[in-house]
């Protein structure tokens, strides 16, 4: 069996991987670093952060935020910056804002590293994979074309935003089954979602804030790019993005971890309760028989009960990477509505990073 087959039945690579881990301090970078604590194909050889933090161990150079063990045992490795002359690794995970991703994550690409970002400056571009693995596994290859237009012997691959991540999941069976016109969306978007220390209590207790900022474009646009269809072009594949249209309004509520959904939809031919139903509970996602570590044991569930899901009690599930359906029932305007929930710093950013460089890694774009 060649290394390219056994990647592909998502056989483990014969010796852990190295990795970088840059934003290494902040909420999204912890939530890597316990992810990636004891990866059995990962192995962290880099923290990386801003100069502030450059230098220091990282347990003086970050307050940790999570559960486990503190540091999640890497209390006295010290942090590097953010270049690749000093924290260069085959495989970067990359948790920093827009505006630093913009400038550093090129910079590793063109070093030669493969770098799963959890921002969003490079999301819409057109040679860079949006990537919700058990949806659109295919389009890794506009690596193909990313590589050639920017000569790049690495290249960057991006998660969506943390709310993307719920609602395409909770879109793509019912688009590849039926096809979709519109989308109406409503999200309840958790405060871990604004990073840490994230919205003053004097603000979310008990309130409900129906703005943030940037948040509803990327909901609009994303999911299309996700949904759409990967084509062969003179310069390489390309993709067109999936017609449907999408209108959102996000708001922030008093929970701590889950991004709740309130969806309606508009089917390109009619379907019946039973029809939507067999889209949801038959979907296979793209990940099915490669063994990834991070993958859920499901990856989407339909529930029948009246009051589920619920982010209190739902959103833990299969380690956060679980998408939660529910409330499905007819719609008086368009034709079918529900609810969907997912982990917004798990499902919607650190997991899903690392899930993408495991698929990267079985399908043997990494080596």
């Amino acid at each position: 069996m060649t290394c390219r087959q056994q990647h592909e039945r998502g056989a483990a690579p014969q010796s852990k991987i190295p990795v970088t881990i840059l934003g290494a301090t902040g909420v999204v970078g912890q939530r890597f670093l316990r992810r990636l604590a004891n990866h059995p194909w990962f192995e962290v050889q880099h923290l990386a952060a801003s100069d502030r933090s450059a230098g220091k161990a990282y347990s003086h150079a970050c307050q940790w935020h999570l559960g486990g063990e503190p540091w999640a045992g890497f209390g006295d490795k010290p942090v590097q910056p953010c270049t690749p002359e000093a924290a260069f690794a085959p495989v970067v995970f990359s948790a920093l804002d827009t505006g630093p991703a913009k400038e550093i994550e090129p910079l590793f690409a063109q070093a030669g590293a493969m770098v799963f970002s959890n921002a969003s400056a490079f999301r819409m571009e057109p040679d860079v994979p949006l990537l919700i693995p058990e949806l659109n596994a295919a389009h890794l290859r506009l690596i193909e074309a990313q590589q050639r237009r920017r000569g790049w012997p690495g290249a960057i691959i991006t998660n969506p935003n943390c709310t993307t991540v719920m609602l395409a999941s909770a879109l793509a069976p019912l688009h590849r089954s039926f096809g979709l016109q519109a989308v109406l969306a409503t999200s309840m978007q958790a405060i871990s979602g604004a990073g840490y220390p994230g919205v003053a209590a004097m603000d979310i207790v008990g309130n409900v804030i129906p703005f943030i900022r940037n948040e509803e474009p990327k909901v609009e646009t994303e999911s299309n790019k996700i949904l759409g269809s990967l084509l062969e072009h003179e310069n390489g594949p390309g993709l067109t993005p999936a017609p449907f249209k999408v209108s959102a309004t996000c708001t922030r509520v008093p929970v701590l971890e889950g991004h709740t959904l309130s969806v309606s939809v508009k089917l390109a031919r009619p379907a019946s309760l039973q029809e939507v139903r067999q889209a949801f509970e038959a979907f296979v996602p793209d990940t099915a028989g490669y063994g990834l570590p991070s993958a859920p044991a499901r990856f989407l569930v339909l529930t029948d009960a009246e009051d589920r899901p619920q982010p209190r009690r739902d959103v833990e599930e299969d380690e956060g990477m679980r998408i939660h359906v529910g409330r499905l029932r007819s719609c008086s305007i368009l034709d079918w509505k529900f609810v969907v929930l997912g982990h917004n710093t798990e499902r919607g950013a650190a997991g899903a990073s690392v899930l993408n460089a495991e698929l990267a890694l079985a399908q043997g774009v990494l080596r």
